[in-house]
């Protein structure tokens, strides 16, 4: 743990905040429980008991000061109960925010930015490494998904009977071409519309996508969609992450 802080301060930390967690965490931590990074807010104004967040290879960990300093409130989430991740970079720092798959949402604030993007970096790798467990234990490896389809014999071919074509000699008898384009056009733009919807969530940012799922959650708070209508956007919007 000490050969980990020792990187951890060399990218612009306060070397008494980091001392301040590091004491307490050291009866937190679980066996074989290492801290992969420590960020601590930098706000504009004189911050005297700054928030932090604390990432290891099992959870995350949110650190808050409460009565003057005196004591710390500990929230932590496991790496499954975490759907994703995102960063924001602004003027004045950066924010860190990650979602559970219990529909919350925390964030932390006037981080810098390099800490931002360090807590972004391990938090993806370590959803990597469990998403990539749970695939390889899911279907062993002996095992074959196979569905056969049995092929039933033909008995009998049956005979098509040929019927003479009658030539049309009245003009009127013939069906427009026109009506039947006009029926089929409305089909090809719906289709392509949806292509196009699609391509558009394939080239947002990061960003872009966080703010659309923050929309149709405010949409559902508002009761102006339905449960079921939410959880298929964030279905949707998290495939493209």
């Amino acid at each position: 743990m000490i050969e980990n802080l020792k990187k951890i301060l060399n990218e612009d930390q306060d070397p008494k905040a980091i001392e301040k967690i590091s004491a307490k965490l050291d009866n937190l931590l679980m066996s074989n429980e290492e801290v992969g990074y420590i960020a601590v807010q930098k706000k504009p104004a004189v911050t005297i008991f700054p928030d932090s967040i604390v990432v290891t290879n099992k959870r995350i960990l949110l650190c808050k000061p409460k009565n003057l300093g005196l004591s710390m409130e500990f929230i932590d989430y496991d790496w499954d109960d975490i759907s994703a991740s995102f960063v924001k970079e602004g003027i004045l720092g950066a924010e860190f925010t990650f979602t559970t798959k219990s529909d919350l949402t925390h964030t932390v604030d006037y981080l810098p930015k390099t800490q931002a993007r360090k807590l972004y970096t391990y938090a993806k790798e370590q959803l990597d490494i469990l998403k990539n467990n749970v695939a390889n234990t899911s279907i062993p490896n002996n095992e074959i998904l196979t569905d056969e389809i049995p092929i039933q014999p033909i008995d009998k071919v049956q005979e098509i009977e040929e019927v003479e074509t009658e030539e049309v000699t009245h003009f009127a008898e013939i069906v427009p071409v026109a009506n039947f384009s006009n029926d089929v056009e409305p089909k090809t733009e719906s289709s392509s519309s949806n292509t196009s919807s699609e391509r558009k969530l394939s080239e947002m940012s990061q960003d872009e996508l966080f703010e659309k799922l923050q929309n149709y959650k405010k949409l559902l708070d508002n009761g102006l969609i339905l449960q079921g209508e939410y959880d298929a956007f964030k279905k949707e919007i998290l495939s493209y992450m």
